[in-house]
C-alpha cells in the first residue's frame, strides 16, 4: 500500500503542475480581455507617440510588458539549472542566452528610442555571437546534455514556443494578409491585436518548457553525486565553520 502511494505522489504533483498551468494561463488571458472589453482601449495595442505617427505601437501595451517579465523568470530558471546541474549546464546557458537575445528584441522599441537606433541589434549581435562559440567549444558537453534530455516535455514545449514565434506569428501577423482579409475595412489595430496575443502564446509555450526543463533538471541534480570539487568546497566551508 506504501509503494503504490509513493508512485502516486510524483503523478498527482505533475497532474497539479499542469493544472495550474492551465488555469494560470487561462486566467491572465481573461484578465487581458476582460481589460480591453470592460475599457476599451485599455490594453493600448495602438499607441501614438507622437503627431506625425501615423502607424502606433503596441509596445506600450500589457501584453507586451508581460513578455519581458516572462523571459526574466526563464533566465533565472536557467541560471539555476546551470548553477546547481552541471551535467545540464551547457543546454542551460545555450537557452538562458537565448532568452536574453529574446529579451534585447522585446525592448528594442525602447533601446532605439532611448539608446541608440538599432543598438539592440548590436547588443543581440554580441550575445548570438558568445553563444555559437560557447556551444562550438563545448560541443561535445552540449551533445550528452542534450541527449540526456531529448525527448523531455520541456524540451518539446521550448520547441513549440519557437514554431509558433519563428514559423507562425511572422505570416499570420504579416499585415499584407489583414489588408486582404478586411479590404477596406482594414484597420492596423486588428493586425497588431492578432500578432501579439500570437506572441503571447508563443511565450507562454516557452515559459511552461522552461519551467518543465527545471523541474526535470533539478530531478536530475538531486539524483546525481556532487563533483569532487563541490564535495571538497562544501567540506571545507563545514570545516571553517565548525572552528567558531
Amino acid at each position: 500500500m506504501s509503494s503504490l502511494s509513493n508512485e502516486q505522489v510524483p503523478v498527482t504533483m505533475v497532474l497539479l503542475r499542469y493544472l495550474s498551468y492551465f488555469f494560470g494561463i487561462a486566467l491572465c488571458t481573461w484578465l487581458l480581455t476582460q481589460l480591453e472589453i470592460m475599457a476599451p482601449g485599455g490594453l493600448r495595442l495602438q499607441t501614438f507617440t507622437h503627431v506625425e505617427d501615423v502607424m502606433g505601437t503596441s509596445e506600450y501595451s500589457p501584453i507586451e510588458m508581460l513578455q519581458p517579465g516572462m523571459l526574466v523568470i526563464c533566465g533565472l530558471l536557467y541560471a539555476w539549472v546551470a548553477q546547481y546541474c552541471p551535467s545540464l549546464r551547457p543546454v542551460a546557458l545555450t537557452f538562458g542566452g537565448m532568452a536574453a537575445v529574446f529579451l534585447v528584441r522585446e525592448l528594442d522599441f525602447f533601446l532605439d528610442r532611448n539608446v541608440a537606433d538599432n543598438f539592440w541589434q548590436a547588443v543581440a549581435a554580441v550575445i548570438s555571437a558568445l553563444i555559437i562559440v560557447y556551444v562550438w567549444r563545448h560541443a561535445r558537453r552540449f551533445r550528452v546534455a542534450w541527449l540526456r534530455m531529448w525527448p523531455s516535455p520541456g524540451l518539446t514545449l521550448l520547441f513549440a514556443g519557437a514554431l509558433v514565434h519563428f514559423a507562425f506569428a511572422p505570416f499570420v501577423g504579416h499585415e499584407p494578409l489583414w489588408q486582404a482579409v478586411l479590404g477596406d475595412e482594414y484597420q492596423r489595430i486588428v493586425k497588431l491585436a492578432a500578432e501579439e496575443f500570437i506572441e503571447l502564446m508563443g511565450y507562454f509555450l516557452w515559459l511552461i518548457g522552461t519551467a518543465e526543463f527545471w523541474f526535470q533538471a533539478r530531478a536530475i541534480a538531486v539524483r546525481e553525486p556532487q563533483p569532487a570539487a563541490v564535495r571538497r568546497r562544501d567540506g571545507r566551508r563545514h570545516d571553517g565553520e565548525g572552528r567558531y
